[in-house]
């Protein structure tokens, strides 16, 4: 029998059957669902944290140093916190040791972050906002623009200056439906004169990334954050990745010959880069993997067993048929193509609707949240190819069954 023609009278039969062949193909469907479902979440998660939430925090090619990790995915037992709180802050004093081994090329940024309650005259209500205070290539570093305003001069940098930019949110609550420009946000009884709106940098997990405000480092504001004299981070950004693991290693130097350590203790400060700050995430993300593949499996088995008893039963029923079809000469090969490309058809059409309700379940989970769930090309290759696979494991012993039917015995069935 030619193939087309047995995909036909499989899909006859499918169509003649529908209940039965629902229920028939209910195990691979819900199999091939949990692979696409499970494949869409991963990866909307996986492009979510690299992209959205280290990618926002991060700038591209870059490493910070810092006292302790700013995201810690990794160990999280008492032992392990302890030792984080006990390490020495980064100081302004190392700065400039850090920058000395620096390339000419590269740029860097010294960062202080705090938190303050801020008021105007436009808005008495205060509310605590995000204070960071900044040394020249940090916007540079973070690729951040004004959309209204500038940036600071050089001579702001330089001088004990009163100017900020702040984020779109700040720009909301504190001059709703006003031109910030000029106007001042008031910080710890100073007032701060507003010289640039930055551009919206988003949100992660619910956290807006626009509630903030900029200042120079030598703004009053850095008595504010950086109490002290400590920084929250330095940042430096190569020119590529190329060189970032023997900058990363000068920088390592510098820092352990500053806080005299002897080779056999461990660093007591943070180089953080985007793959550091990922790592825990892609431990997390094998375990879905294999969780991924483990679900489905269990369906598709679940699946399988149905299929070759459903076709077992299809034999038994067909006994007379397949009698008749041997007498007109009909081979082996024939009768057992005829059931493998049955079974393989059902299993298939399974997966199908398979695809159908994991690409209904990848959009579902983007529109009520976050993440860019979507489904992968490769997966629904896959998840066809397994569904026809799965059918045709299933489809081997009754096929084999019919094959071997004697068509006089089979002639006498009723």
């Amino acid at each position: 029998m030619p193939f087309i023609e047995a995909v036909r009278l499989a899909l006859q039969t499918i169509w003649v059957q529908k209940l039965k062949s629902f229920f028939t193909l209910l195990g691979v469907m819900i199999g091939v669902t949990f692979l696409i479902a499970v494949v869409s979440i991963v990866g909307g998660m996986n492009r979510y944290m690299s992209d959205e939430l280290v990618g926002k925090i991060m700038a591209i090619n870059s490493f910070e140093l810092r006292q302790r990790p700013s995201i810690n995915m990794g160990e999280n037992s008492e032992e392990h916190r302890r030792e984080l709180r006990r390490r020495p802050p980064i100081r302004e004093e190392d700065v400039p040791a850090v920058a000395a081994v620096l390339p000419a090329d590269v740029r860097w940024a010294a960062v202080g972050i705090g938190s303050q309650p801020a008021e105007s005259r436009y808005q008495m209500k205060p509310k605590p906002v995000r204070v960071f205070t900044v040394t020249n290539d940090y916007f540079d570093i973070k690729r951040m623009a004004p959309v209204k305003g500038r940036l600071f001069s050089q001579q702001e940098y330089t001088r004990s200056s009163n100017s900020i930019v702040i984020g779109q949110d700040v720009a909301t609550y504190y001059f709703a439906g006003l031109d910030p420009l000029g106007r001042e946000l008031i910080v710890k009884g100073l007032p701060y004169s507003v010289v640039g709106v930055m551009e919206a940098q988003g949100s992660a997990f619910g956290q807006s990334f626009d509630q903030f405000i900029i200042a120079p480092h030598t703004s009053p504001l850095n008595h504010v954050v950086n109490m002290h004299g400590v920084i929250n981070s330095m940042i430096i950004q190569a020119p590529s990745s190329t060189g970032m693991t023997a900058m990363m290693e000068n920088v390592r130097e510098v820092m352990r010959v500053r806080r005299h350590l002897r080779p056999n203790q461990k660093d007591n400060f943070e180089l953080q880069t985007s793959e550091s700050a990922l790592a825990f995430w892609t431990k997390i993300k094998g375990y879905l993997v294999l969780a991924g593949v483990a679900l489905p499996a269990i369906g598709l088995i679940v699946g399988a067993i149905v299929i070759m008893n459903i076709m077992l039963v299809a034999v038994a029923e067909r006994t007379r048929e397949i009698g008749i079809r041997k007498a007109l000469g009909a081979k082996r090969r024939d009768i057992m193509s005829q059931f493998l490309v049955e079974s393989a058809t059902l299993s298939t059409v399974g997966a199908a609707l398979g695809v159908a309700t994991g690409f209904a379940f990848a959009k579902i989970i983007s529109m009520v949240s976050p993440l860019p769930a979507a489904v992968e090309l490769w997966s629904v290759v896959v998840g066809i190819s397994i569904g026809a696979g799965v059918g045709i494991v299933a489809g081997v012993y009754p096929a084999s069954r019919a094959s071997r039917l004697d068509p006089i015995d089979a002639l006498r069935q009723e």
